[in-house]
């Protein structure tokens, strides 16, 4: 059976170590593409002037200064902050050729596809209509006003989040901001920065009485009407839906996130420089999908070992979540030092099992897209309590099942392309999925959900390990069938993504 578009794609754009060298190669260091976006005219709405009540744990006086904000202004405020924590400029770095602004979400090669834009619909304070956010300066660009709850319910099949909503987050990827240094692989790259931005958006929402809803489920083209996107160049990769606490119901709970895309498509085996564009497209939803009850999809994976419980209290947050966010760093170097069982088990939770939590508000997520598909495993290099090898994480059980036992530090370290963030790392997580059952299931468009709940899971991960003292690092460019060989899964089984987790080198 010849391969899927998503089988082919993920095939041609593995890393070998004889094809990276040629890779780098092809990149015009000279002229990187600009990470923002700009319109030339527009309704200029100004946020930043609501910062200063971005601290969860407010001060006496900056309390006392929000409690005399009108209904409207706070509104304004919560949307402010709530854009802030998901993808905000938390730090400028000055460079020679031009400043480097870091924001919220990490983002692979600081490129930042991912735009934000918000659709309004009877919210205090702002106009209805769809809104561009403007990083740089915090503040939102109207450049359309009208019914936006009626087109995108149109463009979303009226999924019941949508008419619950007066708040919607729209994520789309700007390609060549990353096919700039990743060529066709950047598509992996982009979905998974997207699934960041999505992970710190669905985290802070509680916080200001909402909840995050992802819907990946909708027809492409209407979508990129909606924002005025130009083909091959931007596209709608995820709607977040945003209700409050009083407008949840039992049919929008049980709403789905995903839609399947056409049936199977076998690949035309499409040139290098063309991958990207051939998954996408193939891809798209045009119309409402005959949804059949299909099975979910099951892996067949080898018999493991010794079930290993990960009980733990859960994590103390005391309103630093916000501040966390703010303060995260990707870890560039780890001193190898050993992490308790308790803090993996800590931060596995508040990724997977954040129900656990003691704070309300952590407790509500992540509402993933297709949770069913992925897979999970840790490699143990300095675990206290933990033999060190490979293991099979099971979130329901919550147990580690031993798959390999054996020190794999240098094998990890030359898979993540020699960087020793691998071999010094405490631990890895791997995500992988197995891709020919994901597309049987959601077609072509499984590639989009897998890779954004990945690195939704990745980022939140992140954020654990932060709020623990610890360092974090995603990790998108590895050698794939490295990856497989290390953990021992078939070659169908495609490596999604890696985080990495331990002790920084200058902690």
């Amino acid at each position: 059976m010849k391969p899927t578009i998503a089988e082919f794609y993920h095939e041609s754009t593995k890393y070998t170590p004889e094809g990276l060298g040629s890779q780098r190669s092809k990149i015009d260091w000279d002229h990187p593409p600009l990470p923002f976006k700009s319109y030339t005219t527009g309704k200029r709405v100004d946020l930043a002037q609501y910062l200063p009540f971005a601290e969860l744990d407010r001060t006496e006086d900056i309390q006392e200064e929000w409690e005399a904000l009108t209904f409207e202004e706070r509104a304004m405020a919560d949307l402010s902050h709530l854009l802030y924590f998901s993808n905000g400029v938390t730090a400028v770095m000055p460079y020679p050729e031009r400043e480097f602004l870091m924001r919220a979400a990490p983002s692979a090669g600081g490129l930042y596809p991912t735009e934000i834009y918000v659709a309004a619909s009877n919210y205090p304070g702002l106009p209805d209509g769809l809104y561009n956010y403007q990083v740089r300066q915090h503040e939102l660009i109207g450049f359309w006003e009208g019914d936006v709850k009626r087109r995108l319910g149109e463009a979303c099949f009226d999924h019941p989040a949508l008419e619950a909503s007066n708040l919607v987050v729209i994520l789309t990827g700007v390609f060549f901001r990353s096919s700039w240094r990743y060529q066709d692989r950047a598509y992996r790259r982009i979905l998974l920065d997207t699934g960041h931005v999505w992970g710190n958006t669905a985290m802070i929402a509680p916080y200001f009485g909402r909840e995050a809803f992802p819907i990946g489920g909708f027809r492409d083209d209407a979508m990129a009407d909606l924002l005025f996107l130009e083909r091959h160049v931007e596209a709608g990769l995820l709607l977040i839906a945003l209700p409050r606490k009083e407008a949840l119901s039992p049919e929008l709970r049980e709403a789905p996130a995903v839609l399947p895309s056409a049936a199977r498509r076998d690949s035309r085996h499409a040139p290098e420089g063309e991958r990207l564009w051939e998954l996408h497209d193939a891809s798209r939803i045009d119309a409402r999908p005959a949804v059949t009850a299909v099975p979910p999809a099951v892996n067949a994976r080898p018999a493991f070992g010794h079930a290993e419980g990960l009980e733990a209290p859960p994590m103390a947050w005391n309103d630093a979540l916000g501040d966390t966010i703010v303060l995260r760093r990707s870890t560039r170097a780890y001193s190898g030092r050993e992490i308790s069982r308790e803090q993996l088990a800590q931060m596995l939770d508040f990724a997977y099992r954040p129900q656990d939590s003691d704070d309300p508000r952590i407790a509500l997520g992540p509402h993933l897209l297709a949770p069913e598909l992925l897979e999970t495993y840790v490699a143990v290099n300095a675990v206290q309590g933990l033999d060190p090898g490979c293991y099979h994480y099971d979130p329901v059980r919550n147990e580690l099942r031993q798959a390999r036992f054996t020190g794999l530090a240098m094998e990890i370290e030359y898979l993540c392309l020699g960087q020793e963030l691998g071999g010094k790392a405490a631990a890895v997580v791997f995500h992988t999925t197995n891709l020919p059952r994901a597309v049987e299931r959601y077609g072509e468009r499984a590639y989009r959900y897998v890779h954004m709940d990945a690195g939704h899971l990745g980022e939140r991960l992140s954020i654990a390990a932060m709020r623990l003292g610890l360092g974090a690092s995603g990790i998108g460019g590895f050698f794939d069938d490295r990856a497989n060989e290390m953990l021992g899964i078939p070659p169908e089984e495609a490596t999604v993504y890696i985080t990495t987790l331990g002790q920084p080198a200058n902690s």
